[in-house]
Parts: structure tokens; sequence; C-alpha cells
């Protein structure tokens, strides 16, 4: 039996308000008008206006400043605003920011928010086009000149030796793939609504770097989604039953890169999560078998089974079959393979509203979700919890 940390965060912050744009492939707006139509939802989600807010988070990708989006929106004075860096691996931890700030008094009511045009605009999936002069950029060096260019193709390394290591086909890859959009078909809200998948299909999608197919990378989208994050006791008195921040945590494994650590002792595995999962076990007390619902970061399929086994709920290289025995509801909303790709903000809301009891693939008796952010690169994870 593990040691039980005290949870530096006492369940003291919640999450009051979610709110979204629609996800398209043209949004036909600014990226700073798409900020601040999410905000304006989630604080109208909330029952908040905008002068109560005092504190802003957001990722150090994100084009719209703070200063901004309060223009915009019609927010007064900041307290608190904040940024976290890693691509997708943050958007977890923005909220980990939020809620820091709202147990330790430095700001009342914070806005988690992001929001891009990555179809039609700058296009992540795209990759290093361009000479970086950073230290980020030297450490890519070591793997652009042998054709890594884009984050698939840093993935698939991993992938090949997860797949090799483990004596399988990338063919169970597409588990996941086909258990997303299963979600996805049932969710308005979702660019693949009505449009459910099977193995075969996967498996005749063409490939973009071996082992992974097209079906096996998320989608591009454009969209905003914010998240108000407020103290309990506050979120009590508001339109909604607040999701419980019961734990946050965020984590780099040893030797860790941008998505290119291959120099580590083993590449078929993702120690930046296994950080964050043992400190959301420790500091809660709950495990595995205490989830109810798991929102997995879902930019590539294999990375999806990884974290499965990373945080324990099943063996190394027996991913594939916990997916396919369904015996833990996974992005009940479609992912951000079936849903849309919103740097994984899509994904916390869901696993609030499976809080709430509204979400449309709801899951009976929710009580505890755990959400993880982008891996492969440093990353966080939330256990979010009912109230009461």
């Amino acid at each position: 039996m593990s040691l039980r940390i005290p949870d530096r965060l006492g369940g003291r912050a919640a999450i009051a308000g979610i709110g979204a744009t629609e996800f398209s492939k043209d949004s036909g707006r600014s990226e700073l008008a798409l900020a601040a139509e999410a905000v304006r939802a989630a604080l109208a989600d909330a029952g908040l206006r905008p002068g109560e807010v005092d504190g802003l988070v957001t990722f150090t990708m994100d084009t719209s400043p703070e200063i901004t989006l309060a223009q915009a929106v019609g927010i007064g004075e900041l307290s608190f605003f904040s940024r976290v860096h890693y691509g997708g691996g943050a958007a977890c931890a923005v909220v980990q920011q939020a809620a820091l700030a709202v147990a330790t008094g430095t700001a009342e009511v914070v806005v988690c928010y992001r929001a891009f045009n990555e179809r039609s605009g700058r296009r992540f999936g795209a990759g290093a086009q361009r000479h970086q002069p950073s230290a980020e950029g030297v450490a890519l060096g070591w793997v652009l000149p042998f054709g890594l260019l884009t984050p698939a193709s840093w993935v698939a390394m991993t992938a090949r030796r997860y797949l090799h290591v483990h004596g399988l086909r990338p063919e169970v890859f597409g588990r996941v793939a086909v258990s997303c959009r299963r979600y996805a078909a049932t969710n308005p809200a979702a660019y693949f609504y009505g449009r459910p998948l099977t193995l075969a299909e996967h498996a005749a999608s063409r490939w973009i770097a071996e082992p992974l197919r097209l079906l096996d990378c998320c989608q591009e989208t454009d969209g905003g989604l914010a998240l108000v994050v407020t103290s309990l006791e506050r979120a009590r008195d508001l339109r909604h039953s607040p999701a419980v921040i019961r734990a946050a945590a965020q984590g780099a494994g040893h030797a860790q890169e941008m998505m290119t650590g291959f120099y580590r002792a083993d590449i078929a595995s993702l120690p930046e999560l296994g950080v964050v999962g043992r400190q959301l076990w420790r500091s809660t007390g709950l495990g595995p078998s205490d989830v109810q619902v798991a929102i997995l970061y879902d930019h590539f399929t294999p990375f999806v089974l990884m974290q499965l086994e990373e945080l324990g709920f099943c063996g190394p290289g027996e991913g594939a079959e916990f997916v396919a025995e369904d015996v833990l509801p996974l992005n009940t909303h479609g992912g951000q393979l079936g849903e849309a790709y919103l740097h994984g903000m899509n994904g916390i809301a869901e696993a609030v509203r499976q809080l709430r009891g509204t979400a449309v693939n709801q899951v009976a008796g929710a009580a505890n979700v755990l959400v993880t952010a982008g891996t492969g690169v440093p990353t966080s994870g939330l256990l979010l919890g009912a109230d009461g």
C-alpha cells in the first residue's frame, strides 16, 4: 500500500464553468475572436460576469495575449496571469496553475483558455519547417537530418519500438481509433458525428509514418475552449455542480526531450506520465480501480495504449487488449481523434460534463475522472471528482 501524501490543493478549487466555440476546419474568425467567444461562454455557463475574473492562464503557444483577451471580453484588473510550455502537455497544467492561484488566495476567479486555427492557420502536424536557433532547436538537430521532421515521424519511432518489445502488430492501434470514433459518432459536437469506424477501415487508411496510419493521428481543428476555476465554496453557489480538482500534477522524465527522447534506456514507455501518475495516486489515495472514466490525450493511438500501461490500468504491452475489453469508458466525447483537436482542453470539458451528469455518452455513477495531457513531451494530469 502506497503512502498517501496530502494533496497540496486539498480539493479547495473546482471547475465551475466550461465554454467552447464550434469545432470546424475553417473558422473564418481570428484566434482572438475564438478565445473571447469561448471565455464568454464559460463565464455564462458558470453564471459569472467578466468583471469577476481576476486571473487568466493559457499555453505559451497561444497567440491571444492575456491583456488583449481581457479587453476583448470586458475583464478588468488581473492579479494573476500565467502560461505553460510544451504544447499539448500544458492542457492539465493550466488548470493546475489556476487551482494553485485560487487555493493560495492569489486570485479568486481564473479562466483557462486555448484557441487556435490549427486547421486553417498554423498546422502543428507540419512539424519543423525552419531552423530554430534555440536550445530546443539544437535538440531537434539530432533527429531532423534523418528525416524525422513531424510529430507523426517522432512518435512512429517510439511506436515501432513498442510493437517490437511486446511482439505486436500495428493493427492493435486501431482499437483506440475505433473506440474513440464510437463515442464521437453519437456526439453532435464531434467532427465525426454519425461516422463510426471499423478495424478494417483503420487498417485500410494510408500510411503516414510507419507504423502509424492516417487514422492513428488526431485531426486538425479550428476552435476555442475555456474553463472557469474558482474556490469550491464559491463554485457550490454557482449554476452547476462543481468538478472538484482532487489533484493536479506535472511531470518530465529523466533525459526528457520534445517528443524526441530516443536516447533513454527505454523508448517504449512514457516516463513523464509515470511522474504525473505517481503524484496523482499518492496525493489522493486513489488508484486506477477508483476511476470511472478516463480522458487520455489521444494525439496518436500508440500513446493512448502506453498511457494506460504507465498509469497502472494494465500491464506493459496489454493496453490494446484492455481497450478491446471495454472495461473503462475512454474518451467518451470522441477524443481528439473523433471530436476535435483542441490541445486536450476539450477533454477536460468532457470530464466536467461527466461529473455533472450531462455528457452525451454519460457514464452512470461517474465520481472520479482522470484526464491526461499530451505525452512524449513534459506533461500534466488531473483527477477531477464529484462534489460530496
